[in-house]
């Protein structure tokens, strides 16, 4: 399809997003459903499943489909799809690294694969370049089997959790103060969030937690964003935008909605901000997409720590917790009885107690009796070994047996 009268994808989706901004219907305008259920999915290729990023999600987003998966019309016919007449593409752009060429033999002549068609090779751009691409909507197509929209209770995990090991991975500094304000201090590089109690449901706590903690990576040893703005200033909204979308894309990765009416004072600001820089969709959806991957990236991190650590300790050798004495209190097995120690003497000797025989008597750390008796302590084990081999008939194991009257 041709481009050469079609208006810059930016200045598209500026439009259609004012329009909606302006009825109330923007993406995080809308309130999400019973049972904690979006409002709508983010645009995804019906193909591969990979999601649309930055400016694609709004992109495809804005044209009110309420099917999310998209695909192009040779993606369609190569799955026996059908894309229904009179039907129109929408528009999406990406950046291309790589490009598919002819493979050349030493003579300069391309090479032909067993059909005689020419083979290709992925070649590495000298730069990259933004190339453009036409999509249908799943509605815009015949045959395309039905969706299958995912349940809560299917994904594998909790919300609130999953919000909280989040917001945990990031190790931001959260104070919580009775009042209604919720912001980020770049000066203290701190949140400040009213009392948990404050709100009517957890993931309307969580879902402010985490569009704060969206400005919150704008700090300069973070992803370094002009975050020292004063409120009421277009800076300030240009902002908001991107913390807003981000919160957008978490909320929808981790099903924890997000409260449509928090952010209604910025409607006007960013109206204008559009009107007068189109331009600012892309790059704030582009910001916005990279304060996803970076808190999305902290809990990656931390999961990843976490089974590393656990294998670690799988497999060092397990270190006996037996102390290194013998203590009041300690009950040792050892030669068919039981030794307890009653209590500790002068000069590190110990008063012991034969249970087996009742006889009492005084043990000093420099008696054989008592290095055995660590030992048993620190390897009980030796002496389950040493019980179960005395059990045993001779006429089964006579060299065990033998071997167990010398030990003795």
């Amino acid at each position: 399809m041709s481009s050469d009268k079609v208006k810059a994808l930016h200045v598209q989706v500026a439009e259609k997003l004012i329009e909606q901004l302006k009825a109330g219907t923007a993406p995080w305008q809308k309130p999400w459903s019973i049972g904690n259920l979006p409002a709508f999915e983010l645009p995804y290729n019906a193909v591969t499943g990979n999601r649309y990023k930055g400016i694609n999600t709004f992109s495809l987003l804005l044209n009110g489909y309420e099917d999310p998966r998209w695909m192009t019309f040779n993606q369609a016919s190569a799955n026996a799809w059908k894309v229904k007449k009179g039907e129109k593409a929408s528009l999406i752009q990406f950046v291309k690294t790589t490009d598919l060429v002819a493979k050349r033999d030493e003579s300069g002549k391309p090479v032909l694969n067993a059909e005689g068609k020419p083979v290709k090779v992925s070649v590495k751009l000298d730069r990259p370049i933004i190339t453009t691409a036409w999509v249908f909507n799943a509605a815009q197509v015949n045959g395309i089997p039905a969706l299958q929209k995912q349940e809560i209770s299917a994904l594998g995990w909790d919300p609130v959790e999953r919000a909280e090991k989040l917001i945990a991975s990031s190790n931001a500094n959260v104070a919580h103060v009775a009042g209604d304000r919720a912001f980020y201090s770049p000066f203290r590089d701190k949140i400040t969030m009213p009392l948990k109690a404050q709100f009517d449901a957890p993931d309307k706590y969580y879902a402010t937690l985490l569009h704060e903690l969206g400005h919150w990576t704008g700090h300069k040893d973070r992803l370094d964003r002009s975050i020292m703005n004063k409120f009421g200033t277009e800076a300030y909204a240009r902002e908001e935008l991107r913390a807003e979308i981000a919160s957008l894309l978490i909320g929808q990765e981790l099903r924890i909605g997000h409260d449509p009416a928090q952010h209604t004072a910025y409607v006007d600001s960013w109206i204008k901000v559009l009107q007068d820089t189109p331009f600012e969709i892309h790059a704030a959806a582009a910001d916005a997409e990279k304060i996803f991957n970076y808190l999305t990236g902290l809990e990656q991190k931390r999961e990843i720590k976490a089974v590393a650590q656990a294998e670690s300790e799988d497999q060092l050798p397990k270190k006996s917790t037996a102390s290194k004495y013998l203590s009041a209190g300690d009950e040792i097995a050892y030669n068919d009885t039981t030794y307890k120690v009653q209590g500790h003497l002068k000069q590190g000797r110990l008063r012991m107690e034969d249970l087996g025989t009742g006889k009492n008597f005084v043990l000093s750390k420099n008696d054989a009796l008592y290095s055995s008796l660590l030992d048993a302590k620190q390897h009980p084990e030796k002496q389950s070994r040493i019980a179960t081999e005395a059990e045993m008939p001779i006429a089964q194991e006579p060299e065990t047996v033998a071997a167990y009257g010398i030990r003795r």
